[in-house]
């Protein structure tokens, strides 16, 4: 049986839960394994305790954020609910203080929260069938974003070779973008380039706000073809940081997301995301090679850096008088695309990609005339309710970074590069650590656990959680 999902709102249990709900995310699993079964008659449980290998549920379903009061699809568009295919769902939620609540360190009280989602469907078929995509950087210690910076950007990449594999033919058309940063993101752009010219934006929010995070729909669907590379870009203002912020999934860290509802679905690409290469991370900080297998991280080279811990170089750094070298090397320096399937596995042929960044020979400009409102060219004119941008040539020069191979998974199987990078973010102060990120995830009464960090799954059967028909 196939239903179709055409809205859905957040359901509060009480107005003291609609301030400490962050966002609510309901992932598809594909499959019926005895561990999904497992799960779903549990009470959840944290997200990072969670086994991976057995949630194959990588398709977003529904997402709300704080400040949205949810998401109704266009009247030919819905999301399939195909209890052959996927029979459980899971629910992932993360809570989050506010500011003039939080403490350093923490005193979480004890609270109880039955919030969720409510969800309409029918079982009349739409044209289209909807999937979501995710595109950005993988939340990650490596998203590094400088302190006392007010312009700093970070660059998530979809490449081409993914959606060459993925997309139908005629390509996927997006109607609908949620773009996702945390408390420092000031412009979030959803970038596409095809082969060498970079298309208008298809979306461009010039002021975000971390609180106000919802699906916005375009005013007309901007179709995608295979190959196309999808760069979700994203702005910090980091100037009241004294310390670096790093890439992760609590509200103190950042995170540079975009959830880009789609048409027709395909589940070949669910999540298509970029990260930083070690090489690219290490060169970003002035570092030519590190001393294999050292704990505390050591510098091989430079000679003049020679013998300095990791540590002490973040906290000497001179951001102030690097920061044009910095952004230069994570910009163009090489990544790791990562392109992952419904089923919550890479792609076929997808695993040793390496990334580097578009040589654009023709990309939009912004317009700074007046004229441009009342220009009477055809593209003008149509682009004009989108963002206002021409096509200029633009001559980009081959930049690559040394750095030798990406041993990327040998040296960080330890996680001694990240807890050395993690060890040097300050939460002394109230502006810098408002990070309780915790969730729940269930639609019956659970205490949350009072722990930092801390986000929780819970498996759903399909034919046991409540959702309103029509």
């Amino acid at each position: 049986m196939v239903f179709l999902l055409f809205e859905y709102e957040p359901v509060f249990d009480s107005g003291t839960s609609a301030s400490y709900v962050y966002h609510m995310i309901l992932h598809e699993c594909q499959g019926s394994s005895p561990e999904l079964e497992i799960m779903s008659r549990e009470n959840g449980c944290p997200c990072y305790r969670a086994d991976k290998s057995i949630l194959t549920c990588n398709s977003i379903v529904a997402a709300w954020t704080r400040g949205s009061e949810g998401f109704s699809f266009p009247s030919q568009v819905g999301y399939p609910l195909e209890s052959n295919q996927a029979r459980f769902y899971l629910m992932e939620t993360h809570y989050s203080l506010s500011a003039n609540e939080y403490t350093w360190p923490p005193k979480p009280k004890a609270m109880v929260d039955n919030s969720g989602l409510r969800l309409f469907y029918t079982s009349t078929l739409r044209g289209q069938d909807a999937g979501v995509l995710s595109v950005g950087m993988d939340p990650n210690w490596r998203h590094i974003i400088p302190p006392g910076q007010e312009h700093v950007v970070s660059e998530g990449h979809c490449v081409g070779e993914c959606t060459q594999r993925a997309f139908p033919r005629d390509g996927v058309h997006i109607f609908a973008v949620m773009m996702r940063t945390h408390q420092i993101g000031r412009q979030i752009k959803l970038r596409q380039i095809r082969h060498r010219e970079e298309l208008l934006p298809i979306a461009h929010d010039r002021n975000t706000d971390w609180n106000y995070q919802e699906y916005r729909r375009l005013s007309a669907p901007v179709r995608v073809l295979p190959g196309d590379r999808l760069i979700a870009e994203c702005i910090y203002d980091s100037s009241a940081r004294a310390a670096i912020t790093l890439g992760g999934l609590t509200t103190r860290e950042e995170t540079c997301l975009v959830l880009a509802l789609y048409y027709p679905r395909q589940k070949e690409l669910t999540t298509c995301h970029s990260l930083p290469s070690l090489p690219t991370v290490i060169n970003s900080l002035g570092i030519n090679e590190l001393v294999p297998g050292s704990n505390p991280v050591r510098i091989a080279s430079p000679p003049e850096l020679s013998g300095m811990t990791l540590e002490t170089r973040l906290i000497s750094y001179d951001w102030r008088n690097n920061f044009r070298s910095f952004q230069y090397v994570t910009r163009r320096g090489s990544f790791k695309p990562l392109c992952w399937s419904a089923k919550n596995q890479p792609m076929p042929g997808t695993e040793n990609l390496e990334g580097f960044a578009p040589n654009i020979t023709k990309s939009y400009k912004l317009i700074r005339s007046c004229s441009f409102v009342g220009s009477t060219n055809v593209a003008n004119v149509f682009f004009q309710n989108r963002n206002r941008y021409v096509t200029e040539s633009e001559t980009n020069v081959d930049l690559t970074v040394a750095g030798g191979d990406d041993d990327d998974d040998d040296i960080d199987s330890n996680n001694v590069i990240e807890g050395a990078a993690r060890s040097k973010v300050s939460r002394s102060s109230v502006t810098e650590s408002m990070g309780l990120s915790g969730g729940l995830a269930t639609f019956r009464p659970l205490a949350i656990v009072p722990k930092m960090i801390a986000s929780l799954l819970f498996i759903i059967v399909l034919n046991s959680f409540r959702i309103a028909t029509v």
